[in-house]
């Protein structure tokens, strides 16, 4: 039966059409032009990531007792570089944020990781896990703890600092206070503006390196270590960088958030400032206006920037890091697909054995002005609460962003071993996609030592706990903290699957 005539003058049209289209492929294929000829493959639409990065300046307006130095005796004397909380938002297709934000201070108390959570949840609606809090750690910036003595109250509150005069005591603690609450603010405010205001872009990862980082750990032949650069000690020296960009390719730069283990301690003078970690930032955004630069410290508990002490020292380390980011960008890199998957712990972390209160007596008749005060300190604990601490909580955090980045941040100043064990481990979990570890993050207690440098002891490892008046620690840790830890940010890779 013949077909009806419609329908064979469209079977007629759709074979001369693919008649035509063959013989355009197979001449393209001959010259050369196809994909598949060249062995190509068509790279796949860019993933709809959006963003917004804001700073807003945190510089002290009135002389102020500053942190990182137990043995300063005067307040700041006016500002070197102006200090900044930063906040970079960022958004997957299916609307899951993170927020990282950056403060060059001393530290994150746990206080105020918990007063910003709770706050950026119920404005924002923002998960505790979608916000990253880190510190720079410079020691030129304004006291942010306060030393509340065991069961007292508000009322009770002193300067963390022993250093501080008995007639300064209700100026200190008054500034401290107002400073915290404007602090408050500011980050909830920078964290609202740059969610209001995201905007399409493109992530992409990249990395250089950068050489002052030392490790600060020297063996004294005598089964002790003492504060001085060794060039043979362990330390990790990469400069993780995201990049965001408007649109695709080489897209207009927004922001960058870099990353690098070393301690922001080249200057211990009384002027405020960010130390080389600052001087990076303001040196690479001068150099792109309009950007954004971000610093995520790493762990960087046992590494020190050598040269240090002059200036001189502060600007150079500086513009060689500013250096390190554009040679960062100046790669292949990484572009980044989704989506975002964020998880929070705070595992306890116990504390070795406790001295007893003979040794504690013992101790508060030192002549040594800061083991004196220690003993005194837990003797006042044993007195008002019937025992010392045993464990404290210690945050964990791990992000993913989809398959191509992992970053692990830890809380307290974490040594350089667990960067480098980490990123071994994880990246065999990923098949060798990048991994970024940061320390100093969401609170800022203590000394985080690994293994090692916990049974070498030294000051990392042991006797830096005495210092300690803010948070209350009986002693150095426990045997195990290093897997403790370790397990744990396993555990949250493994959730985020």
């Amino acid at each position: 039966m013949k077909e009806p005539p419609s329908r064979t003058r469209r079977d007629s049209g759709r074979a001369a059409w693919v008649s035509l289209a063959a013989t355009v492929a197979f001449s393209l294929l001959i010259l050369g032009l196809l994909p598949h000829a060249r062995g190509q493959k068509q790279e796949a639409a860019p993933y709809p990531w959006k963003a917004a990065a804001a700073k807003a300046v945190i510089t002290p307006t009135e002389p102020v007792w500053m942190a990182g130095y137990a043995g300063r005796k005067e307040p700041s004397e006016g500002v070197m570089l102006d200090l900044h909380a930063k906040a970079l938002a960022i958004e997957d297709a299916e609307g899951g944020r993170f927020v990282f934000v950056t403060l060059d201070l001393i530290g994150v108390p746990k206080p105020l990781r918990v007063d910003v959570e709770k706050e950026a949840e119920k404005r924002f609606g923002l998960p505790p896990a979608s916000l990253l809090l880190n510190a720079s750690h410079t020691h030129c910036g304004p006291m942010i703890r306060l030393f509340r003595p065991p069961g007292g109250s508000e009322s009770d509150e002193r300067a963390s600092y022993l250093a501080v005069p008995e007639d300064q005591q209700e100026l200190r603690v008054r500034q401290t206070r107002e400073y915290r609450v404007k602090l408050t603010e500011t980050i909830l405010s920078l964290i609202g503006e740059t969610l209001g205001r995201l905007e399409p872009v493109e992530l992409r990862w990249s990395k250089a390196r950068c050489g002052f980082s030392m490790n600060r750990r020297t063996p004294t032949g005598t089964g002790d270590f003492r504060n001085f650069p060794n060039p043979d000690g362990p330390v990790d020296q990469e400069v993780p960088v995201l990049q965001v960009r408007t649109g695709e390719g080489d897209g207009a730069l927004k922001a960058v958030l870099f990353g690098y283990a070393c301690h922001a301690t080249t200057l211990g003078i009384q002027k405020l400032n960010g130390d080389w970690p600052g001087y990076a930032q303001s040196y690479f955004e001068e150099d792109h206006p309009g950007a954004v630069a971000m610093f995520l410290n790493g762990c960087s508990g046992d590494q020190n920037p050598y040269p240090r002490g002059l200036e001189v020292h502060v600007e150079r380390h500086g513009r060689s890091m500013a250096t390190a980011i554009e040679a960062a960008l100046a790669t292949e890199g990484h572009v980044l697909g989704g989506p975002l998957r964020a998880a929070l712990d705070w595992p306890e972390i116990p504390y070795a054995t406790p001295p007893s209160r003979a040794e504690l007596e013992e101790r508060a008749k030192s002549t040594d002005r800061y083991d004196a005060a220690n003993g005194q300190l837990l003797l006042d604990v044993l007195d008002r609460v019937g025992k010392l601490p045993e464990r404290y909580p210690v945050p964990v955090q791990v992000l993913r962003i989809g398959d191509g980045l992992t970053l692990a941040a830890l809380g307290g100043e974490a040594t350089v071993d667990y960067s480098l064990r980490l990123k071994r481990e994880l990246g065999e979990k990923t098949g060798g996609a990048p991994v970024w570890v940061a320390g100093y993050s969401n609170d800022v207690m203590c000394y985080i030592p690994s293994e090692r440098v916990l049974g070498e002891g030294g000051y990392e490892g042991k006797t830096s706990m005495r210092y300690a008046r803010s948070t209350i620690h009986p002693g150095p840790w426990a045997a195990g903290i290093e897997e403790r830890l370790v397990k744990a940010v396993h555990a949250l890779f493994e959730s985020l699957h």
